[in-house]
């Protein structure tokens, strides 16, 4: 089998009941719990209206830029609920990866989570009302070429992030994050203890407002200087 050609149909996927609990989280929640570093690059946008968190088990696509061959083999093999992750070779905005005509079979036929993809998509008008959550770099006219190579469930760099086939993808307006299928049990209840905390945070800044003697500490622990003046830079 060449490298630059292969398609694996098999992944580990992670627990049904895990993705169902991440589904119900923010992607800022997680990425807090995952020492803030989870986040795909800001570059990646979502660019339709979807009526719910994206979060599904990751379908990698690794794609030659500006060539969609291995996005329309992914769609072939693609199950309800995947979330297809495509890696551009660094191709971020030139030359459209998708457009109208494969979302819609995404949606409609493969009942896709949704797609994430390091690089533009085109046919816009149609798409921002698209309730599959859909995410990519910005827009272009210009289309791809369907010669290949590529590959597929495969490990990739997406959004500077590197992903293996079967990692939980979340998505929200704020962005995607990335929880490794190994790590997703471990993480979960943390990250649900994290949410309640910010929900009390949150009730409590509309209220009474909360304690900020905290920020006075650490601006002591970090050796800030305090001045009672107006800054002037003549000597």
């Amino acid at each position: 089998m060449p490298t630059g050609k292969r398609i694996f149909l098999q992944r580990e996927l992670p627990d049904k009941k895990l993705i169902e609990s991440f589904s119900k989280l923010p992607s800022a929640t997680i990425d807090d719990c995952m020492s803030r570093n989870a986040g795909m690059n800001a570059r990646i946008k979502l660019m339709s209206k979807p009526n719910k968190i994206m979060c599904g088990p990751a379908l990698t696509v690794k794609a030659r830029s500006g060539d969609n061959l291995a996005v329309q083999a992914a769609l072939n093999y693609a199950k309800s609920g995947d979330i297809i992750v495509v890696s551009t070779d660094g191709e971020y905005y030139s030359r459209a990866i998708v457009g109208e005509v494969m979302l819609t079979y995404a949606k409609y036929q493969d009942q896709l989570g949704g797609i994430v993809i390091d690089g533009p998509i085109r046919d816009i008008d149609s798409l921002k009302n698209f309730d599959m959550p859909i995410y990519a770099t910005g827009t272009t006219p210009e289309g791809p070429y369907t010669e290949g190579p590529g590959e597929v469930n495969v490990p990739v760099t997406v959004g500077d992030r590197s992903i293996n086939p079967g990692d939980i993808i979340v998505g929200d307006e704020d962005g995607v994050v990335v929880i490794p299928r190994e790590d997703a049990e471990d993480l979960l209840p943390k990250a649900q203890a994290y949410d309640q905390k910010d929900a009390a945070r949150v009730h409590q800044n509309q209220t009474s407002g909360e304690d900020r003697s905290f920020v006075e500490q650490a601006l002591k622990n970090k050796g800030f200087e305090i001045i009672d003046d107006i800054y002037s830079n003549r000597k």
